[in-house]
């Protein structure tokens, strides 16, 4: 799994924080890492230089082996608890997302989606 670090103008997207995003995602995903090909995060401050409650956000994109998006972000007032919340967040949604892939590959006749061979 390839985790790759974005900030926007207002963030100071240090080697420091690049090593601890990848560190919080690796770890909060790695029970999912091998059905993962990348996870992309995208660090901002909504309120530049100006203090503000909840102005730093996390969002996080993660696709899956075959194609599959899954979003999650976060608001905070600090940006060390968006990464956080958003990647609990992400790993929620993967979960739930991953699971109900298994399901409808064990029981195609399930998935209102699948087609009939």
């Amino acid at each position: 799994m390839q985790v790759l670090v974005h900030c926007d103008d207002q963030i100071s997207c240090s080697e420091e924080l690049i090593r601890r995003v990848e560190g919080v995602i690796s770890g909060t995903l790695e029970r999912f890492s091998s059905r993962l090909s990348q996870v992309e995060a995208h660090l901002g401050d909504l309120n530049s230089a100006k203090p503000g409650e909840r102005d730093k956000v996390c969002s996080l994109e993660a696709r899956i082996e075959g194609g599959a998006s899954v979003l999650a972000s976060h608001e905070a007032v600090t940006l060390t608890e968006a990464i956080h919340d958003a990647a609990d967040k992400l790993k929620r949604l993967l979960a739930r997302e991953l699971q109900q892939l298994d399901d409808a590959l064990e029981n195609p006749q399930a998935d209102p989606t699948a087609r009939p061979l």
